[in-house]
């Protein structure tokens, strides 16, 4: 058993910044399991930068930690409407078939997750009043600093813009968590909890960030923008394509994607596959769909990630580090396209056991259509049933040919073939 020292490195390793280490540390000396939680409010399709915190929480439950994956619904109907409230419901749906079907193959044990819905203690009394107490401390200006990097800011903002960070910091104390994880983005929201919380009586809560990882085109990844991300759901031929446009200059180290997404899923991802197959396969689900790391089987020991290339082209890369393979692409070693086509494979690898749940489910199918209904789809029109109004009496087509039928008759001759048509016979002398 890994003891607290090790069990806190691995809570820890590659994070950009922990608050309130100690406060984890504490817990972990006490021989407790830390309690935390991840948040995502379901507003646009996720992405594979979905990823990047999913594969971390890995880590999370290998050290013992109980972790919640929280479905913030009320938070994506806040946002500046990005998701209206008749498709809240369906989103959160979605969302939670995507993240369980991620979960699954990265092989991470999901009896071991809790999920929760903003919902089930936002609308609560007690939550409710909690709210008010808040807000009758805190300022507009630190509500609305505190959101500025997660909320969208437009000239005119929505009193529910100001909401957001206060209902965020109470769902800490809600949710009965240590530790909230999240991006860096969301880290004037942690601030803001850990200075308004003791102001109601709570205990301050320990924060774990991600780096944020770059969009394909640069700049950050985002659901609202096609061109920045890859939908989990995107067919094999659309990953390469989108990875083939990303920007990946020569020797371009800065603002790259493409090396962005190897350091912060690819890597780890493997990583995790080499530590389950030294213990036997105790960290990672038996039946996941595919346990063998981003490394080539002719690899030497250690390697963690290869770039396979034929061998007139130079013969395939090993690598034991980022930092080896970043080294190698500054230097012009490494060419863009072989690390595209790279980074195209193992994305599609990952996506594969993804796309074949959602094929194989239709009801999950039929939430995504609600979800994200088709904003170019014309509604049919039905046409209405045909419903036979009788004419007024002496009206209509049968009157009418009646009538003619009639005027017609009158002028014919008579034929001769009947007594009536017979001439009278001559008056007698």
């Amino acid at each position: 058993m890994a003891d607290t020292e090790e069990k806190y490195e691995m809570i820890t390793r590659r994070l950009q910044e922990v608050l309130g280490g100690d406060i984890i540390k504490a817990i972990l000396a006490d021989g407790r399991h830390p309690k935390g939680y991840w948040g995502t409010a379901p507003t646009g399709r996720p992405h594979i930068g979905y990823f990047v915190p999913l594969t971390k929480i890995a880590d999370f439950l290998q050290a013992g930690a109980e972790m919640t994956i929280y479905l913030a619904d009320i938070h994506a109907f806040l946002d500046n409407m990005k998701a209206p409230l008749e498709l809240v419901e369906y989103r959160t749906k979605y969302y939670k078939f995507v993240l369980l079907a991620v979960f699954k193959s990265l092989g991470i044990p999901t009896h071991k997750l809790k999920f929760s819905l903003g919902s089930d203690h936002q609308l609560t009394k007690e939550f409710n009043m909690d709210n008010y107490r808040l807000c009758a401390t805190v300022t507009e200006h630190d509500a609305k600093k505190a959101g500025a990097e997660v909320v969208k800011q437009v000239e005119s903002a929505l009193l529910s813009g100001l909401l957001y960070p206060g209902l965020q910091a109470l769902d800490e104390q809600y949710l009965g968590v240590d530790f909230q994880f999240g991006g860096v983005d969301q880290r004037k929201i942690f601030t803001f909890a850990e200075l308004y919380l003791p102001r109601l009586g709570y205990t301050k809560r320990a924060h774990l960030m991600n780096a944020m990882v770059p969009g394909l085109a640069g700049g950050k990844m985002s659901s609202s923008d096609p061109n920045s991300k890859i939908d989990f759901l995107d067919a094999p031929e659309v990953v390469r394509k989108k990875i083939k446009a990303a920007f990946c200059e020569e020797g371009n180290v800065a603002e790259n994607g493409i090396l962005s997404f190897i350091e912060a899923v690819l890597i780890p991802v493997s990583q995790l596959r080499l530590e389950n197959i030294k213990q036997g396969g105790g960290i990672l689900e038996k039946n996941a769909p595919d346990l063998k790391p981003f490394a080539s089987d002719d690899a030497p020991e250690g390697t963690i990630f290869s770039i396979v290339r034929d061998e007139k082209f130079g013969g395939s890369s090993h690598y034991s580090s980022f930092e080896q393979l970043k080294s190698d692409f500054a230097e012009k070693k490494l060419h863009p396209k072989d690390l595209k086509t790279t980074v195209a494979d193992a994305i599609n690898r990952l996506l594969d056991p993804i796309r074949k749940s959602f094929a194989e489910d239709e009801e999950a199918q039929k939430i995504e259509k609600m979800a994200y209904p088709d904003p170019n789809a014309k509604e049919k029109k039905q046409k209405k049933p045909k419903v036979y109004h009788p004419p007024p009496p002496g009206k209509g087509k049968t009157a009418a040919s009646l009538e003619g039928s009639t005027a017609t008759a009158a002028p014919n001759p008579p034929t001769g073939d009947s007594a009536e048509d017979e001439p009278a016979p001559a008056p007698t002398a």
